[in-house]
């Protein structure tokens, strides 16, 4: 049983963004610090990538943990209302993730995957990150 009313819930699923998330700011913003430069949100690759350095053919996914089904993190916990709808949906989306990489590896791109979760350790997030950009 949900504990909103349909019309508040259907009010917080609404508010949640898919792009601009306070997670993606929170990358760019340190990404950009370092000096490093990119493109948001490129259309012309598979998953639409959040931030892409075409020099360099890397891609980062930024994924919410419940939307993106992240593995034994509690974030991610399925909701216990509609529950076949949601396991066909967040099934989906991890489908539709796994072969957006998939399809980005035979074009020649390297990408990674930050979890949401993962940024309330920003130093681990940071040294992640500049590690993927600067190998070859």
């Amino acid at each position: 049983m949900d504990t909103f009313s349909k019309e508040k819930r259907s009010e917080i699923m609404r508010a949640v963004k898919s792009k601009d998330s306070q997670a993606e700011l929170s990358v760019r913003r340190m990404l950009h610090q370092a000096g490093f430069r990119y493109r948001l949100h490129v259309a012309d690759l598979p998953g639409k990538p959040d931030l892409v350095f075409p020099s360099r053919r890397k891609a980062i996914f930024m994924h919410g943990c419940f939307w993106h089904s992240h593995k034994n993190c509690p974030a991610a916990r399925r909701p216990s209302s509609n529950v076949e709808y949601w396991e066909a949906k967040l099934e989906r989306n991890a489908k539709r993730d796994k072969e957006n990489r998939k399809q980005l590896k035979n074009l020649g791109w390297k990408t990674i995957v930050i979890w949401e979760c993962e940024l309330k350790y920003p130093d681990a997030v940071f040294s992640k990150l500049t590690h993927f950009l600067d190998e070859m």
